[in-house]
């Protein structure tokens, strides 16, 4: 009897979890109220506000640096920047609209105070290691973090991007370059607007933009963005229309992916996700997150565990932190109740305060009384 209570609660809590998890994923954005852009309420998305992002960040060293496009211009969302050591993910971050990026690797606020023996990582652990920005159908030069003391200057220096001539999936649309100058105006009008956070004035232009050109997979993209707290069918119509107009413009998917979950249609999320993965083997933490939720709700559930793993290992700073409790929740639903106990009890100590971390202290303590109860 005890046994079904625990797996029906993990079950119950995933679908609280799928729920309400989204805004944590990293691409998820809820509206900042009448005439605000509903991208600027959270950490990410064309508009992040980077105090938002560093303002649980209190280290005693840090470093900077800046991302550039060679020859192109910056697109108009943050670029995604790991630091590899050893050739393992060991933080994540990304570039403001202008393309700077900043190191700062101490803990965010928590429930619970990292565990025993888990040390946080610090931005002096860092020195040493490789930096590279990841963007598809881009290659990155790699810079390395060597500086010794806080009176050494912080900046690192620029990580360049270069066209990879080889990959299958970009983030700059090739419908961009084909696009007539009308369109190329208006579309160049709504990304001022857009970085001016005048988010209505910005969908009127890229409305323009798109009437003008119905292949511009970029103004899609872009309109569907807008659209995507407020309006999530029209979000997913748009999104659709860019991955028609381009099938090879890689960033739709992942938002493909993101309303489709939404609206709970698990075969449009593994659709999108395995498309994306089709453009880019190596994927990002959001799509393998996606892709583990999607295939989990199909019943893929091998398929599923693997994707939440490859996601947790790639993603040290839990840019997509619903990933440790989704595998959470498979772990358990196989009866590996040792194992999702570990994970949430790992993810409690990044996990703001709030339901969520209620949620899970909740399912801690249950899974708790189960492993205790088995003993005996």
């Amino acid at each position: 009897m005890t046994h079904r209570l625990v797996v029906a609660g993990c079950l119950i809590f995933a679908t609280m979890m799928v729920v309400s998890g989204f805004g944590q994923t990293g691409t998820t954005t809820s509206s900042s109220g009448p005439g605000g852009d509903p991208q600027t309420s959270s950490g990410f998305g064309k508009n992040a506000n980077w105090d938002q992002l560093t303002g649980h960040q209190h280290g005693s060293m840090s470093f900077t640096g800046k991302v550039a496009i060679a020859g192109g211009q910056m697109s108009w969302d943050p670029i995604p920047v790991t630091v590899l050591c050893d050739g393992k993910p060991r933080y994540n971050t990304q570039t403001d609209l202008k393309g700077n990026f900043r190191i700062v690797a101490t803990p965010r606020s928590s429930e619970v105070a990292p565990e025993a023996g888990r040390k946080p990582v610090t931005a002096a652990d860092l020195i040493g290691c490789g930096v590279k920005a990841m963007v598809e159908g881009y290659k990155s030069s790699t810079v390395t973090i060597a500086n010794r003391d806080m009176m050494d200057d912080s900046d690192i220096g620029t990580i360049t991007l270069g066209v990879d001539e080889h990959a299958k999936g970009t983030a700059i649309s090739a419908t961009t370059k084909a696009a007539p100058k009308e369109a190329i105006k208006d579309f160049e009008k709504a990304r001022a607007e857009a970085n001016d956070k005048h988010p209505d004035s910005a969908q009127k232009d890229l409305e323009k933009a798109v009437k003008v050109y119905p292949q511009f997979a970029e103004a899609w993209y872009q309109l569907g963005k807008l659209e995507e707290a407020t309006k999530p069918q029209d979000a997913y119509d748009a999104y659709s229309k860019a991955a028609a107009a381009d099938p090879d413009f890689a960033p739709t998917y992942e938002h493909l992916a993101l309303v489709a979950a939404q609206q709970k249609n698990w075969q449009a999320v593994v659709d999108a996700t395995d498309h994306a993965l089709q453009l880019n083997p190596a994927g990002t933490a959001q799509i393998w997150y996606f892709s583990a939720l999607g295939n989990l709700n199909v019943g893929k559930k091998d398929v599923a565990e693997k994707a939440a793993m490859t996601s947790l290992a790639m993603d040290p700073s839990h840019v997509a932190p619903n990933t440790e409790q989704l595998l959470a929740v498979m772990l358990a639903g196989r009866g590996d109740y040792a194992g999702a106990l570990a994970h949430l009890q790992s993810c409690l100590t990044y996990t703001p305060p709030g339901p969520n971390a209620d949620l899970m202290k909740q399912q801690i303590e249950q899974l708790q009384k189960f492993i205790a109860s088995a003993k005996k």
